[in-house]
């Protein structure tokens, strides 16, 4: 007996978030989303991103109805929000991510949609009890599909066995990074601990970072801070200096409140703090300095760069501390293919850079590091 045609539903190939109909059932490793900007990139959504012709890296996250089962404070795929939206229909870095199935994404990339821009593929975990299996098989079909282009894992610690981190670097993945996100373990226990009803453990995530470190070593693992939500500057920094001593990367990310997170009335970060901390996080990365070489005040803010005065201007016009950071691109290891186009910040007042930087930028962000309550956009080129 067959189905009638009336009966017959198609499968979804791709679906924009849209809070006025019914979410259809998309979950992986059949579907995944994907960054807005990657879905302009692929000629998915129509649109152009401000001075940037794409991301250089396919951003996927795993998806499923029934959604993240953490209740991170500070991110909007978090439980809390199931009773307002469905999780495919949520921000996530200020920005909707469509949904799409995962062979046509393959299908594109091997077709050259992104016309040859994306440099890296970076699968983003959630904490679901498929994340685990449905990220390898997503890796496995890359790989296969698609071996010229790397790529990056974004994992969940919570869920993961010293065996999964072995399984992915044995399966081709290039890199493996850990979301810390928060720097000491007051402020994750009050942002994604027992306090908020999450299941994440600060020693668990450093384990994670350790157990990195053994598996894919120097150079191919890090993790991902966020700057401004309550720590000072010499503590993020210290845990920058603690990654870069296991050899790994810190992948810096400035903090702004997610509409519809439990700390979206929370206040984004300074200027002067992030622009300080892009610096000397850099210079740890990449410019052989060390945090015992710099100097912080009594509220714990970089007075010193240990740097003398031509090498610190010459970094600074250079522009790259200020760039996006995260895993590195084909040309320069300094520059993150993971370039995430305004997602910390909107293009008027642009807090990570997904473009190289010109003059004129470089000195909003000294304008910026001094103090002055400035944006990134020269609103007088205009007139």
């Amino acid at each position: 007996m067959s189905a009638s045609a009336e009966s017959m539903v198609s499968p979804v190939r791709f679906y924009r978030p849209d809070y006025h109909i019914k979410t259809p059932e998309m979950r992986s490793p059949d579907y995944v989303q994907m960054s807005t900007a990657a879905a302009i990139t692929l000629g998915l959504v129509p649109g152009t991103m401000h001075r940037t012709a794409c991301t250089h890296c396919l951003n996927l996250l795993v998806t499923y109805p029934e959604g993240c089962r953490a209740n991170c404070s500070y991110c909007g795929l978090a439980r809390h929000r199931e009773e307002a939206r469905d999780y495919a229909d949520r921000n996530f870095i200020r920005v909707d991510w469509p949904t799409a199935r995962y062979d046509d994404v393959i299908e594109r990339v091997k077709n050259n949609a992104d016309k040859g821009q994306f440099e890296r593929m970076c699968i983003s975990m959630i904490t679901h009890p498929n994340s685990d299996h449905d990220t390898v098989v997503l890796l496995e079909k890359w790989v296969k599909a698609v071996p010229h282009i790397p790529v990056s894992i974004l994992s969940n610690p919570t869920t993961m066995s010293y065996e999964d981190l072995k399984n992915l670097r044995d399966k081709g993945a290039d890199i493996f990074t850990v979301a810390l996100d928060a720097v000491t373990p007051e402020i994750f226990e009050r942002t994604r601990g027992k306090t908020v009803d999450s299941p994440h453990r600060w020693d668990k995530y450093w384990q994670a970072i350790e157990w990195a470190a053994e598996i894919f070593g120097p150079e191919k693992f890090g993790a991902h801070l966020i700057c401004g939500m309550g720590e000072t500057e010499q503590e993020i920094l210290a845990v920058c200096q603690k990654i870069r001593d296991m050899g790994g990367h810190n992948h810096m990310f400035a903090f702004f409140p997610e509409q519809g997170s439990l700390m979206e009335d929370w206040n984004p970060v300074p200027r002067d703090q992030w622009r300080r901390v892009q610096l000397a996080r850099f210079i740890i990365d990449y410019a052989g300095g060390r945090i015992d070489d710099m100097k912080f005040n009594e509220q714990g803010q970089v007075v010193d760069f240990g740097l003398d005065e031509k090498e610190l201007n010459d970094l600074i016009s250079s522009g790259k501390p200020f760039q996006t950071s995260g895993c590195p691109g084909k040309s320069d290891e300094e520059v993150s293919a993971c370039n995430r186009p305004y997602g910390d910040s909107s293009p008027t007042d642009i807090l990570s850079f997904p473009f190289a930087l010109n003059g004129k930028d470089v000195e909003f962000v000294r304008r910026q590091m001094a103090g002055e309550k400035v944006g990134t956009f020269d609103h007088d080129a205009d007139n």
